[in-house]
């Protein structure tokens, strides 16, 4: 046997040369590839979709964009109610009027609230801007339009005005009514 060669395995199963003649290392690879199994692919999309499930339902998207629209609406609500300040401090103190307002249609009442908006049977504040409101109106976020804002303004008998918002009253927030603010 003085031609054979001899390898002696060493390791993790690769052959050692013995000195007698070249081996190529790669023709001992072996054939078996290694993967992930179905079961366990399937228990990590399962493990992932109960997390994602967990963070959806702690997060609670509808409630969050509820909560987004009613600070919204709080800030139009005191914004219309500064400009109706500013308008009463600069016609000094006189409400609004069609003296003061000369689109205004329908001053506010004392007994009910009256929708502000352009439309016909509304107080159109559009007098307001831009000298006390930069652009335009502001209209509730769920709907409201230049014709309806969704908020309703009421004269009080002290002379007083209390703007609301209706819509603040959220169906995915279980506390919410509707907001209101006077001055």
């Amino acid at each position: 046997m003085a031609g054979d060669i001899h390898f002696l395995k060493v390791g993790a199963g690769r052959p050692f040369y013995n000195g007698k003649t070249a081996f190529a290392r790669n023709s001992m690879k072996s054939t078996k590839a290694r993967g992930f199994t179905l079961i366990e692919i399937l228990v990590v999309i399962g493990i992932i979709a109960i997390l994602a499930t967990i963070v959806i339902v702690a997060i609670n998207p509808g409630r969050q964009f509820a909560q987004a629209r009613n600070s919204q609406r709080e800030a139009s609500v005191a914004t219309i109610l500064n400009a109706i300040g500013q308008n009463m401090a600069d016609n000094k103190g006189a409400p609004l009027s069609t003296t003061t307002c000369a689109d205004i249609h329908v001053t506010p009442a004392t007994t009910t609230a009256v929708h502000i908006g352009t439309g016909a049977g509304f107080v159109n504040l559009s007098c307001l801007t831009p000298t006390y409101i930069a652009s335009s109106l502001p209209i509730d976020p769920d709907g409201g339009t230049d014709a309806d804002t969704l908020y309703t303004i009421q004269k009080e008998a002290t002379g007083r005005y209390t703007v609301c918002a209706p819509k603040h009253a959220e169906v995915s927030i279980a506390s919410s009514t509707a907001y209101c603010l006077s001055r």
